[in-house]
């Protein structure tokens, strides 16, 4: 049996992929990559947590999971959404090149 430690491990390398990923790129796509690897990393420690705890009959850890998978899909759906209609008006998805404010 795999220990707790190394999904946390896991789950702490993807967290801080992620977080790197969305502060220090400059492109929208890559920043909402980073961000679904952060909600990827959060899945991985519901699902840990939930196996190695002491109720394993309760379902909360897998139902808090499959709520942030549909959160991450829909944050996706919305993130590109606007990724795009930003390019369409802007020609770029360069977050620094982005004043939205001025007309």
């Amino acid at each position: 049996m795999v220990p707790i430690t190394w999904y946390l491990i896991l789950a702490a390398f993807l967290f801080s992929c992620g977080l790197y990923a969305a502060l220090a790129r400059r492109n929208a796509i890559a920043v909402l990559i980073g961000v679904e690897l952060m909600l990827n990393a959060v899945n991985i420690n519901l699902i840990a947590f939930w196996r190695y705890g002491e109720n394993v009959e309760n379902l909360a850890g897998q139902m808090f999971s499959i709520f942030v998978i549909a959160i991450a899909a829909a944050e996706a759906a919305v993130g590109l959404a606007l990724i795009i209609s930003v390019y369409r008006n802007r020609k770029t998805v360069n977050l620094d090149e982005l004043d939205v404010l001025q007309g």
